[in-house]
């Protein structure tokens, strides 16, 4: 059997923990724990990353360029195919001198879902590369079922030719004790236990405002403050009578974080996937989610699904919840057992099926 080859747009390896780049390094994180005869020419603007740690089959190319553009439309592309690649990953855009070799990861189209949530800029960049990425893919990869369904209805040429890898929780968050947890961010971050915890990067898709409002109402009896953290986007930046910003924090910390809180806030309006769920899930703190996009699909009975925008739905929620410790454990357990339901080596095994399906 001929060894399969392959070239990625490593760019985003090894990045800063937002889904996209935690979206690749969970991929090789996955492809390395197969036993597959493969080649994959991990392909990048710059050296190879130091922590980056993959066997004999993966290989580094570094390819500078001062044009992000050029180089993913041409330099990368001409690349991939010197080196004898018969598949090319990217995410969202994809160059014509792929030919019939490209995949292209979208992990939502939430730019044609609400609009507003976007910078013009950035809607206008994803409006125009999007759907041309669409047309020359041989194979699409969605991040879940629902992330499939929404590309395939808004943008119908992806029919037939997408398939569904889900993503997992990154290797890097583990669960901490409580204790120890508590003591850390306490220590640290100046945040003092009980705390409620929301994750993301401050733009309107995430609806922030919605997890500050909701704690900042709830009844004086309960003490909690909400920790926000991730790295600052735009929009609406109050954080209420509760609220604590502590940044964009160390994987370590952050693992601290969800292992110290009493509940998770996911209150996004739209998510392909929603990662932070999982990692709540792993270090055994109980979720309450939106509706938006996959996060009822992510989080199945996991977790407290609230179908209400309002403020108050979510406020009056969250007190039930904070009186119910019974509740809070179940919800904790079966978190445990829902994130074990996605793994990266099952991404990387769909993954590596539809590599071989365009490289035939």
């Amino acid at each position: 059997m001929t060894t399969l080859n392959v070239a990625i747009d490593a760019r985003l390896v090894h990045g800063t923990s937002t889904g996209d780049s935690t979206y690749w390094t969970g991929l090789l994180h996955g492809l390395k724990q197969t036993d597959a005869d493969v080649r994959i020419h991990l392909i990048g603007m710059g050296a190879k990353p130091a922590s980056l740690d993959l066997d004999e089959r993966f290989n580094w190319v570094s390819l500078p360029s001062s044009s992000p553009r050029w180089w993913s439309m041409v330099l990368f592309p001409l690349k991939a195919r010197k080196l004898g690649a018969r598949s090319i990953h990217t995410q969202y855009s994809l160059s014509p001198l792929v030919g019939t070799r490209g995949v292209t990861t979208i992990h939502d189209v939430s730019f044609l879902i609400g609009p507003e949530w976007f910078k013009p800029k950035d809607r206008l960049i994803l409006g125009q590369s999007v759907p041309i990425a669409v047309r020359r893919a041989k194979r699409i990869l969605a991040v879940s079922e629902t992330c499939k369904g929404e590309i395939e209805r808004f943008l119908p040429r992806s029919k037939g030719k997408t398939v569904v890898t889900y993503n997992a929780c990154p290797p890097w968050i583990q669960a901490v004790n409580p204790l120890e947890a508590k003591e850390r961010v306490a220590k640290e971050l100046g945040l003092e236990s009980p705390f409620l915890l929301t994750v993301g990067t401050r733009w309107p898709r995430k609806n922030m405002k919605l997890a500050v409002d909701a704690v900042s109402a709830l009844a004086e009896r309960f003490p909690h403050s909400l920790a926000v953290t991730g790295k600052f986007g735009w929009g609406d930046d109050g954080l209420g009578s509760r609220g604590r910003a502590v940044g964009y924090v160390s994987t370590e910390l952050l693992s601290c974080l969800y292992s110290a809180a009493t509940l998770y806030i996911a209150p996004s309006r739209h998510e392909g996937f929603g990662i932070p769920v999982l990692e709540a899930f792993r270090c055994g703190c109980p979720v309450i989610s939106s509706t938006g996009g996959a996060l009822p699909e992510v989080v199945d009975a996991a977790g407290l699904i609230q179908d209400s925008w309002e403020p108050s739905s979510w406020t009056e929620s969250i007190e039930s919840l904070l009186d119910d410790p019974s509740k809070l454990e179940l919800l904790k357990t079966r978190g445990f057992e829902r994130e074990k339901w996605f793994t990266w080596k099952e991404t990387a095994e769909r993954t590596l099926a539809v590599y071989r399906e365009v490289a035939a």
